[in-house]
């Protein structure tokens, strides 16, 4: 089939991560769905761009939110263009298809006074698992790094001499983000803690459970939503939220936007350039607030 030709194009060949893949292949299944049901169709040959729109028109009916309909759009624009490449079909309908306007979204993050209070006066306990919850935290706040690039971290990616972890981001490519003495000397209390864990020469991860096994996304979650509810009240308390706090504190203490891209991984400038956005709504804060005539 070619939709199964297509996933294992992106997964393998173009090196998607493993939640675009999804994302992409639960698009196409429901997209084959629709056809099928509504028009009786199940090759792909016979879809045209009035059918594509169709569909789109339902799922705009059904409340579903322009971005994520804008998301399914490029699942099936680059789905086509695979189909187009391996002459597959000859015409591409998807040429005709218009996204919905999105409204932009500010990224969400944490004030810098919030995330000082949480290092310097939460009292994470002793122990491996108080001692691991802290330094994932601090490793999310001081690199900036994904939810998938944490989990996935091995230990032979975190030098200690030269302060710096090697990190495997999207499409397999790496990158070397630098990080402070104070996260050092948390890293080393980890280090010291998870030895007492595993008793064998194990090929784990570097962040790992209480039980020796590999950490695993909804844990790590569930950490920095539990840690971030104690000094914010902002309704997303997730590992990304830290990655545009880390962003937008290095912008607000005059780091270079070029710089932060390196760090955060992006593939180009634009996707960093939201934090600015961020810095000029406060900056519009403060002057409301000192200016007379504001």
């Amino acid at each position: 089939m070619h939709k199964d030709l297509f996933i294992q194009y992106i997964q393998y060949e173009k090196r998607y991560s493993k939640n675009t893949v999804i994302a992409y292949n639960n698009d196409l299944e429901q997209f084959y769905s629709y056809i099928k049901t509504v028009y009786s169709i199940e090759n792909i040959k016979e879809v045209n761009f009035l059918i594509i729109r169709s569909w789109l028109v339902e799922l705009m009916e059904q409340s579903i939110t322009p971005r994520s309909i804008n998301r399914k759009i490029t699942s099936l624009k680059t789905y086509y263009k695979f189909l187009l490449s391996h002459e597959y079909i000859h015409e591409n309908p998807m040429h005709k298809v218009l996204s919905p306007k999105t409204s932009k979204r500010l990224p969400v993050y944490v004030e810098e006074q919030q995330m000082d209070l949480l290092f310097d006066h939460i009292d994470f306990g002793k122990g491996f698992v108080p001692v691991r919850d802290r330094t994932i935290l601090e490793i999310f706040y001081m690199t900036g790094m994904r939810l998938s690039e944490l989990v996935d971290l091995n230990c032979s990616d975190i030098n200690l001499n030269d302060c710096t972890i090697k990190v495997n981001g999207k499409r397999n490519k790496q990158r070397l983000i630098p990080f402070a003495h104070s996260l050092k000397i948390n890293l080393e209390k980890y280090i010291f803690e998870r030895e007492k864990i595993i008793t064998e020469n194990q090929h784990l991860k570097f962040f790992i459970t209480e039980k020796g096994k590999n950490i695993y996304h909804k844990l790590v979650y569930r950490i920095v939503n539990h840690y971030l509810s104690t000094v914010t009240t902002i309704d997303k308390k997730s590992p990304h939220v830290l990655r545009h706090t880390f962003a937008t504190t290095m912008l607000n203490n005059g780091a270079d936007l070029n710089a932060i891209k390196e760090i955060l991984g992006h593939a180009n400038l634009s996707a960093t350039q939201v934090y600015t956005h961020n810095t000029i709504e406060k900056l519009k804060t403060v002057f409301k607030q000192a200016h007379p005539k504001a």
